[in-house]
């Protein structure tokens, strides 16, 4: 457990989550690796959970182009936030992959918790969402 918490304090939308708050999320969390080339995602799915990168990337496969992502981000959380959404994108291990997953129970849990997560959250949903509908 005390490896997850320091995986959880590395990543910025819990930085400001104290260590009571902090050690509760890594119980939320399950770590996983994979290798590269690994799907996590495949676009049209339902969402089950979210992945924090904790280290390597992956390329999300966009309609308009792929976008790389590394440590401290987070992929997967759309379908989580409301229902009916299924996945926008393939995301696939560009490197070997270390993360935590978040299950869509334990996230809805999270963010009722810690509003302060869901906050730093927003600024990264808004420019995906920008993103996803750029020409």
């Amino acid at each position: 457990m005390s490896d997850t918490v320091g995986l959880v304090r590395k990543v910025p939308m819990f930085a400001e989550l104290d260590d009571d708050e902090t050690t509760w999320v890594a119980e939320l969390a399950t770590e996983f690796e994979v290798p590269a080339g690994f799907v996590l995602i495949e676009r049209g799915q339902p969402g089950s959970g979210m992945f924090i990168i904790t280290d390597g990337t992956v390329t999300v496969e966009l309609p308009q182009g792929p976008v790389e992502l590394g440590r401290g981000e987070f992929v997967g959380e759309l379908p989580l936030l409301a229902d009916g959404i299924t996945r926008v994108a393939r995301v696939r291990a560009t490197t070997p992959l270390k993360g935590l997953a978040i299950s869509r129970m334990a996230l809805s849990e999270l963010l009722q918790r810690e509003p302060r997560v869901a906050v730093r959250m927003l600024p990264v949903l808004a420019r995906r969402l920008a993103l996803a509908e750029a020409p």
